[in-house]
């Protein structure tokens, strides 16, 4: 098979982080959300685990409790950093900051919300090693699923603010002392999909061959 390396290059670069660009009034088909998680778990999972969880969350009850939540971890965090950056002139980031808190306000509002899991728990205690196995075996999976959406017509921004009341979490939605959560994404249809590319450095200047 002959891939188009100009369509797939330009979802790999265009594939954003959406916060202020999502449609809250557009309804996310459950047929949508299965077709990129079928996608997502065709990921590399480190020794064959398969240890990935999914809930997604369309209950407007729920989503509203997990948004009053996320707004409780949030306290100021996102208009401070934003600040911030605007002090220092890095604009970029002080829009990304400056988003966040958009997305506070309203993530109720978004249709669906989707928590990757993994059953079991790392020990506090375990080596870097062993978390970054662990991460590894869901992260390239969350990443394969916002690659679907976009290709789709759909965007997300992975958070992971709402972790430090996880537990508040786990209690709403039922979830297992032994399952981990690891993120929370906002899906929704976006507002047009002429994403661009990023601000980025020179791979040239962040790149080390052969040593540092």
């Amino acid at each position: 098979m002959k891939f188009d390396l100009d369509m797939t290059d330009e979802l790999l670069a265009t594939t954003r982080a959406v916060r202020k660009r999502l449609d809250l009034a557009r309804d996310v088909p459950k047929s949508v959300i299965d077709e990129c998680l079928e996608l997502a778990i065709q990921a590399p999972t480190g020794g064959n685990s398969q240890s990935w969880r999914w809930i997604v969350i369309d209950d407007k009850e729920k989503r509203a409790a997990i948004a009053d939540i996320y707004r409780q971890c949030e306290q100021g965090r996102f208009s401070g950093a934003a600040a911030q950056a605007r002090e220092a002139g890095d604009h970029q980031t002080a829009r990304v900051y400056s988003g966040a808190g958009e997305l506070a306000s309203y993530l109720q509002d978004v249709p669906v919300m989707l928590i990757p899991c993994l059953q079991g728990r790392p020990d506090g205690n375990d080596s870097s090693a062993r978390w970054a196995s662990v991460m590894g075996s869901i992260f390239p999976a969350i990443w394969s699923f916002q690659l679907a959406l976009r290709a789709r017509g759909l965007g997300s921004v992975l958070t992971t603010l709402h972790l430090y009341k996880e537990q508040a979490v786990a209690e709403l939605l039922g979830i297992p002392d032994d399952v981990m959560q690891v993120a929370l994404l906002p899906v929704a249809y976006t507002v047009g999909t002429d994403f661009k590319r990023a601000k980025r450095d020179p791979v040239a200047t962040i790149t080390h061959w052969n040593g540092w």
